[in-house]
């Protein structure tokens, strides 16, 4: 598809310099479940593709997050690939809710079954994609000095892979072994008898601190905002229930695409407010026994903050039953936010973890921490020796991944200075004024509020069919118009003020960052509103987009 490329006819820029060492009609960015689908979509078409990944193996975020008690929330056969239907077939999972060796082992089964690592060249990172204008396509460039030239570029790098590491002075006079539970180490971590600090209690926070109590001789639990963590369903996969869904899995992913977040629950069909309290606090007890989302007992906790009201006070009510001391039982209580407003955190045992003699609980609001020395972290009432510090922090979500590398679009322009008062982009597929560039789950899409695999799987099938299209237009380039991007980033905006996720401070709107602009980073609109949108775009011709 594209022509001979040479050095000299490139237009100059940083990524420009030096000789090109590869020309492909696509590079992908990044080899989680994302950039898999999207080599084997794009091979499908005929289309030349090299993979960047800056691990030593496939599965992102399964890759780098193998930290105690790393779990999906999402069950295991709905968070899995559903375009093969051979692959479905013959997969087996353990667990109902599989955890992280179980996912990067299903990642390497798919990157085998379909040879997908001959297309992916790993531990390499890219620093930079620039727009040629008069190439009409990317000069993409690696630490390890590839210099390649690409018609299509596909950011698959993943809206939770940019550390955040937390903001406190001192941190390198640490002399203990510190972790991220985002990139942590492939070898066993010797945490037995130590003293251990988790700094973060989001969701991967939440996952470990049940499993690092039983094993640190003493445990603190570093927390700025308390989390509603619900009880994880969680056991054995039994051959019947996988067999109901290898036998009716299309119907029943129809069924997810028609949800909100793209998870089928045992959704019920009423309001929380029509219904007596004997009969909402029955409803909410079966659902905390079994593990079923309480979330979706009623059709309107995320619209109608008296409804929400009723789940969180239960939730509030669990927590104070299941923590025996009453001043850490109010401490883990949350209060100042709807329920659902920040990502809902899936527990095996967090609240009882803070029953165990070894475990406490730290509120760095009440008693907030200085800085870091050489034996531990001082708080503005104690120094606390600490052996071992986990950073549970979180990252720099949805747009972290992107501001890390030099992406330049038409005329020069870095996508750091365009996005500098916030986001923009159509959909969360494209950019205007950064042709041929496509982001899975970007800004601006529903991924982070669904089960993200399934949205993989929409966000690389949409990006397949409009290269497809840019080629049986015989044109070269395709980007949305100024006026598209500009409706749907208001869009995403009004979508999240008119619902309770304003109510809170999240990732989801950028307050975990210092210095990051405030806007709504995920369209709340749900998965069936989103999807209705991008098959509207393709059937009006994508007249939204400017074709050359």
């Amino acid at each position: 598809m594209t022509d001979a490329v040479t050095a000299d006819r490139i237009d100059p820029s940083p990524a420009g310099k030096g000789s090109i060492t590869g020309t492909f009609d696509a590079v992908v960015v990044g080899a989680g479940f994302a950039g898999m689908y999207m080599l084997y979509r794009l091979r499908a078409l005929g289309l030349s593709v090299r993979v960047f990944e800056a691990g030593a193996g496939v599965g992102g975020t399964w890759f780098w997050n193998r930290y105690p008690g790393a779990r999906c929330d999402v069950e295991s056969m709905q968070y899995s690939y559903s375009f093969s239907r051979e692959l479905e077939q013959e997969w087996n999972w353990s667990e109902l809710y599989a955890a992280q060796p179980e996912i990067l082992a299903y990642a390497n089964h798919v990157a085998d079954r379909f040879d997908l690592r001959r297309d992916i060249q790993f531990e390499t990172r890219v620093t930079a994609a620039h727009y040629g204008e008069t190439e009409q396509g990317w000069i993409v460039g690696t630490d390890r000095d590839d210099l390649v030239y690409a018609r299509f570029c596909i950011m698959a790098s993943g809206q939770l892979s940019s550390l955040h590491p937390p903001e406190i002075p001192g941190f390198d006079q640490f002399q203990g072994d510190w972790h991220h539970t985002g990139a942590w180490p492939h070898d066993p971590v010797d945490l037995k008898g130590r003293s251990v600090g988790i700094i973060g209690t989001g969701s991967s926070g939440t996952q470990a601190v049940p499993v690092v109590a039983k094993e640190a001789g003493r445990l603190y639990v570093f927390q700025r905002t308390p989390n509603y963590v619900l009880p994880s369903p969680n056991k054995a996969m039994t051959p019947e229930y996988a067999g109901v869904w290898k036998a009716h899995a299309d119907v029943l992913r129809r069924k997810a695409h028609e949800t909100r977040t793209g998870i089928l629950y045992n959704f019920g069909t009423k309001s929380a407010l029509d219904v007596s309290d004997d009969e909402r606090t029955a409803e909410f007890s079966n659902r905390w026994k079994t593990g079923s989302s309480i979330l979706a007992a009623y059709t309107d906790f995320f619209t109608n903050i008296d409804a929400n009201g009723k789940a969180a006070e239960f939730v509030r009510d669990q927590i104070r039953t299941i923590v025996k001391d009453p001043a850490t039982a109010a401490r883990l209580t949350p209060t100042d936010y709807p329920i659902g407003a920040k990502r809902i955190c899936i527990d095996s045992h967090y609240y009882q973890a803070f029953n165990r003699e070894n475990v406490e609980l730290v509120d760095i609001k009440a008693e907030p921490i200085e800085r870091f020395d050489a034996r531990g972290l001082q708080t503005t009432r104690r120094a606390i020796a600490l052996d071992v510090i986990i950073l549970a922090t979180g990252f720099d979500a949805v747009t972290g991944a992107l501001a890390r590398i030099d992406i330049r679009g038409r005329e020069g322009q870095p996508l750091a200075s365009k996005w500098q008062d916030g986001p923009t982009a159509f959909l969360g597929l494209m950019i205007s004024g950064f042709p041929n560039l496509f982001t899975v789950n970007g800004p601006g899409s529903p991924a982070a509020l669904s089960n993200v695999l399934m949205s993989i799987e929409h966000h690389v099938d949409w990006i397949a069919g409009c290269v497809q299209t840019v080629r049986a237009r015989n044109c070269s380039t395709v980007e949305p118009s100024q006026a598209a991007e500009y409706d749907w980033t208001n869009t995403v905006a009004e979508a999240g003020r008119t619902s309770l996720f304003q109510k809170a401070a999240s990732w989801f709107n950028g307050a975990n960052v210092a210095g990051k602009p405030k806007q709504f980073l995920v369209y709340v609109g749900g998965i069936k509103a989103y999807r209705e949108k991008c098959s509207a775009v393709v059937a009006n011709g994508y007249r939204d987009f400017i074709f050359e």
